[in-house]
């Protein structure tokens, strides 16, 4: 091989290799640093689009979740004024078999007639009863989306409690004004329609609960599937980085080893 002056081939090719070890040994510190497998978008262009649409898919599932959670208490909440309601309807069939035994005065019917009207009060209020500002019983129904795209909806049906044709509105009248108004089958058939508000709430109540179960499988999975893409293998990636690190230091050396060939031809010139 020649020997020369201007032009020091080895130094050249040991500093270029030098430049690579040590971007490497760069991008390797920095993956470890942060924890990320992509750290700026030219590592992975096409892994970082999934995962950022993988992400974004994850944080709504949990926004759903939470959604389906407020739907829940809103579901517990209403059932919890439906069972005060039954209690009410149970205490004033007790008052209307009371009230129809003839041995009774008419005080002692004045005194059933006034509890009477206390409970009706009390079943008016419960009608009116809200979670949060919204109204629990009325004819609208309530939609919840239950997966994060928004296109599976459950509807909470519209109950109204207040209603004569499937509430307790033939008892809160206010053409009732004693229990003498009534008939026990009046009582009855309020209570078998609280009965079936209770069991439709159960069954919309038991049909979330599967429905955030599923959201809860598929936000881990989602999660799962964007860490495979974006999060550094700790392991694989300190095995890198001693590799690159040793590289570094031998460049280093070559690199002033071959800085160094050039004094050859000095000591030729000089003889």
């Amino acid at each position: 091989m020649s020997v020369v002056i201007n032009t020091n081939f080895a130094a050249t090719v040991a500093a270029n290799n030098l430049a690579a070890s040590n971007a490497s040994l760069q991008k390797s510190l920095n993956r470890l640093s942060s924890g990320s497998k992509i750290v700026t978008p030219a590592d992975d262009a096409g892994g970082l689009a999934v995962s950022m649409k993988l992400s974004a898919a994850a944080r709504r599932q949990g926004a759903v979740t939470t959604n389906i959670g407020n739907a829940v208490s809103f579901l517990q909440t209403q059932d919890g004024v439906l069972k005060v309601a039954g209690k009410v309807l149970d205490r004033m069939g007790e008052l209307k078999t009371l009230y129809a035994d003839p041995t009774k005065s008419s005080s002692d019917l004045a005194n059933y007639d006034s509890e009477f009207t206390e409970l009706q009060t009390q079943l008016s209020d419960l009608a009116t009863e809200e979670f949060n500002s919204v109204s629990l019983f009325g004819s609208g129904d309530l939609s919840v989306s239950v997966t994060e795209d928004g296109a599976t909806s459950v509807s909470i049906l519209g109950r109204d409690l207040s209603g004569t044709a499937a509430g307790i509105g033939a008892l809160t009248d206010t053409g009732v004004a004693s229990l003498g108004d009534i008939d026990l089958s009046d009582i009855t058939t309020a209570i078998q329609h609280v009965a079936t508000f209770r069991a439709e709430n159960g069954a919309e109540q038991s049909r979330f609960g599967f429905a955030a179960e599923l959201l809860t499988v598929n936000k881990a999975n989602l999660e799962a599937a964007s860490s495979r893409i974006t999060d550094v293998d700790v392991a694989s990636e300190s095995t890198q980085l001693a590799r690159w690190n040793i590289l570094v230091q031998s460049g280093t050396a070559m690199l002033s080893q071959a800085n160094q060939s050039t004094q050859i031809a000095l000591r030729l010139i000089g003889g």
